[in-house]
């Protein structure tokens, strides 16, 4: 797979305090990029390295095999946690403005703004001051800002901040559908659910390293227990129990169900597959639910960042 983003081994210091430490991290052409760690990690170091806000002390960025140069900023859209609208302007003055700043004729922009303006039902903001807006309406005309010059790579910063969850929803329909359309994003925020739902492939930073990455399917096999949460109809619920003790690494589970069912959780060793325990349970009782666990990204970032401490 071509990388449309490369860092290498980028290093950023600020006195004796070391924000980035040799990380290095690729991020595919028309993928969507989570970018996650603690609060101080060093995401944002390296997110402002990307956008030549500052320099690496050492290490480089490649931007589609081009080491990343002043011009590239025309190529990236930046969607920062804090925002960056001037508030006794008007919408549309300002956006018409930054639309000016990444390239756009005048013309052009105007264009842009109103199918964007349109596809949200906000043509009635033009003329509003950004202060007059809330940070969920203030927060959609900066992601408008972001994407309107159609550049090749998007980095959202904790995009959903301030919106409720049906706008919320909106702006993750449009980031997929960015995505669809060719663009390349990089996508930071503490909401793990959002990264199970957008995210391709993550990297983890914490303590200005890089501690884990790669595409997000092979980290949840890699960190998968051979474990299944098992929902089982018997009579004798306790017997059952200790019948699965005896021949299994065996714990309660807990999930909703609307009769009463043995809830367990089954670890297996790696020499037997989920076809032998389905097998096995078959013969004891009647089996309502059988479900392999798969870890989450929260349960992974958590667990990652315990082992690394």
């Amino acid at each position: 797979m071509t990388n449309l983003l490369e860092v290498k081994q980028a290093t950023k210091r600020f006195g004796t305090f070391t924000a980035l430490n040799d990380v290095s991290i690729q991020v595919p052409k028309g993928s969507i990029f989570g970018l996650l760690g603690p609060n101080g990690a060093g995401k944002t170091t390296l997110i402002r390295i990307i956008n030549q806000i500052t320099l690496p002390d050492e290490g480089n960025v490649l931007l589609d095999n081009e080491l990343l140069k002043p011009e590239h900023i025309k190529d990236i859209g930046y969607l920062p946690e804090e925002r960056g609208l001037y508030k006794s302007m008007k919408v549309g003055e300002q956006a018409l403005y930054l639309a000016q700043l990444k390239g756009l004729s005048k013309k052009e922009a105007k264009e842009r703004l109103k199918y964007w303006f349109d596809k949200f039902e906000i043509t009635h903001w033009w003329n509003k001051k950004i202060q007059e807006l809330s940070k969920g309406m203030a927060q959609k005309v900066q992601f408008i800002v972001t994407v309107l010059h159609r550049p090749k790579l998007l980095i959202f910063d904790e995009p959903f901040s301030g919106f409720d969850p049906i706008n919320a929803n909106v702006i993750k329909d449009e980031i997929l559908q960015l995505r669809n359309e060719g663009a390349t994003v990089i996508f930071s925020t503490h909401r793990m659910e959002s990264v199970e739902e957008l995210c391709d492939h993550i990297a983890l930073i914490n303590k200005s390293k890089k501690i884990l990455d790669g595409k997000l399917s092979d980290i949840k096999r890699a960190y998968k227990s051979n474990t299944f949460e098992v929902g089982l109809l018997t009579e004798n619920t306790i017997g059952l129990y200790q019948t699965l003790e005896e021949k299994f690494k065996v714990m309660p589970a807990d999930f909703k169900t609307i009769d009463d069912q043995l809830k367990v959780k089954i670890t297996l060793d790696q020499n037997m597959s989920s076809n032998d325990l389905l097998s096995f349970l078959s013969d004891k009782a009647q089996v309502m639910r059988f479900n392999e666990v798969i870890p989450g990204v929260n349960e992974i970032f958590i667990k990652t960042i315990t082992d690394n401490e």
